[in-house]
């Protein structure tokens, strides 16, 4: 799960989201994204289960370090 918020940062910018624009549309504190995005911060399952759901893939997609997205 240590490429978790390299996933989420590389989703969020294929996207053309900002921090705070994701921030907006998945309810989540852009300081919190940011944190998780730099590592600093693990997920609750909930949260991962939000931003997954966000990007319409799923929580092994996310947590999984082996797979691509």
């Amino acid at each position: 799960m240590s490429r978790f918020g390299e996933k989420v940062k590389k989703l969020r910018i294929e996207r053309g989201l900002t921090l705070r624009k994701m921030g907006e549309a998945t309810g989540l504190h852009w300081g919190h994204i940011s944190k998780i995005e730099k590592g600093q911060r693990i997920p609750s399952v909930l949260i991962a289960l939000k931003i997954a759901r966000f990007f319409e893939v799923t929580v092994d997609d996310l947590a999984d370090d082996s797979v691509e997205i």
